[in-house]
């Protein structure tokens, strides 16, 4: 029995919603909040009469501290899940500190404006100290440690599917079948189709800003980095076939690399199609990618937040999307003294997403973790005083969710290499 505080109402937000209220054994209430209240009410409507979940809705800023401390303390939820933009989680952390709940979320934070003189002195820091371009990053966040544990509270960070899904496989993976994991390979592979020439799964601004970042990888204890896109590879995905992938940067990287003893090497690899490549190489030619703001007929305008509003919607991408995706994660390492290889994957389905909650699979993937990750928390089974992520607590109890809720996993003890 408890009651989730659930911040933003967009594409994985709705899935998470719709979630709960399948889930409505443990989530006997919940409180949608966002910056347009329309979309909640109208959720909210969707849901009524085929749950028992009690729903309630709330219009705030989540940037307002002050107000969303209020919000939070008057619901007085078992906990708050953060699926509202990056850029808020510090400022969503700091509120439920101050009303005293425990928080999740499901991406890392990242300054809206690194040029910001409020932020460039300490994001310039943090990349000298970290060893790579950390445009986003844990460690603004994993500096609460000592707040949460201070005050009683457990935060758990990137709570999706990559982070945190491969986050639990990594843990399930060492508890089960390693007795060391030296290598990690992380594999995104969309196989969808949604027709458009150019248009993002999810959130334009913070897809672009993670694809055009630098790449970087974890080898021998310490951060590799090199021009984004620039290692390309091909691999045969199980249900969706032959997809070229690339070497990027993530965010499960960093905390893996602290938390998995006797890892050598993690790198991450997402599929990427040639007209999602060229549009986006030409957008960043001229300009659009970029996130300081120009003057335009006397206003102020950040140029990707501009072409946010011109790409399509990734809300309405459900109807229109069809294939699979297959995302999961290539370990190899030594058990008994013997060396060992294995792969934990998922396939999920954008058109059985879409019948089941109007969504396609890339919100699907996201917010049934984010409803798991929120249910262990709040039922005390994932609680513990501080900050942490997802492959610090006991992995079984979530691997037996995520099957059961939507995503069900596959064990591979043969899986074939990255080349």
């Amino acid at each position: 029995m408890a009651k989730l505080f659930i911040i933003g109402c967009g594409g994985v937000g709705s899935v998470a919603i719709s979630k709960c209220c399948q889930n409505s054994a443990v989530f006997t209430d919940i409180c949608i909040a966002s910056r347009t209240k329309s979309k909640c009410d109208a959720l909210k409507a969707k849901l009524e009469g085929k749950t028992s979940t009690r729903i309630t809705t709330a219009q705030i800023d989540a940037m307002d501290v002050p107000a969303l401390t209020v919000l939070i303390r008057e619901y007085a939820p078992d906990a708050v899940l953060n699926v509202a933009l990056p850029y808020q989680n510090i400022a969503i952390m700091d509120a439920c500190l101050a009303a005293g709940a425990n928080y999740i979320d499901t991406a890392t934070f990242e300054p809206e404006d690194i040029n910001d003189p409020a932020w460039r002195p300490i994001y310039e820091k943090r990349c000298k100290d970290l060893g790579f371009s950390a445009y986003f990053d844990y460690s603004w966040q994993w500096a609460y440690q000592e707040k949460f544990k201070e005050a009683g509270l457990t935060a758990v960070l990137g709570c999706g599917f990559d982070p945190g899904v491969t986050n639990v496989f990594s843990a399930y993976a060492l508890k089960h079948y390693f007795d060391e994991i030296n290598n990690i390979d992380i594999l995104d592979c969309n196989g969808g189709d949604h027709g458009y020439p150019f248009a993002t799964n999810f959130n334009p601004e913070i897809n672009l800003r993670e694809v055009s970042s630098p790449c970087s990888y974890w080898e021998n204890g310490h951060w590799v980095e090199i021009p984004a896109m620039s290692v390309k590879s091909e691999y045969d995905f199980e249900q969706v076939g032959k997809k070229d992938i690339y070497l990027m940067h993530h965010n499960e990287i960093e905390s893996l690399a602290i938390n998995i003893p006797g890892i050598e090497r993690i790198r991450f690899y997402m599929t990427f199609g040639n007209s999602y490549l060229t549009h986006m190489k030409c957008l960043e030619n001229v300009g659009m990618l970029s996130t300081i703001p120009i003057d335009y007929q006397g206003q102020k305008i950040v140029p990707i937040q501009l072409l946010k509003e011109l790409l399509p919607d990734p809300a309405s991408l459900g109807p229109r999307t069809f294939g699979k995706t297959n995302i999961g994660c290539i370990f190899t390492g030594k058990k008994e003294g013997e060396e060992k290889a294995l792969k934990i994957y998922n396939i999920c389905d954008h058109q059985e997403s879409y019948r089941e909650v109007g969504s396609q699979a890339i919100s699907y993937t996201t917010g049934v973790p984010a409803m798991i990750f929120s249910m262990l928390v709040a039922d005390g089974r994932w609680k513990k005083p501080g900050v942490y992520n997802a492959e610090q607590f006991d992995p079984d109890p979530f691997m037996e969710a995520l099957g059961e809720w939507g995503l069900p996993w596959v064990i591979d003890e043969s899986p074939a290499m990255v080349v």
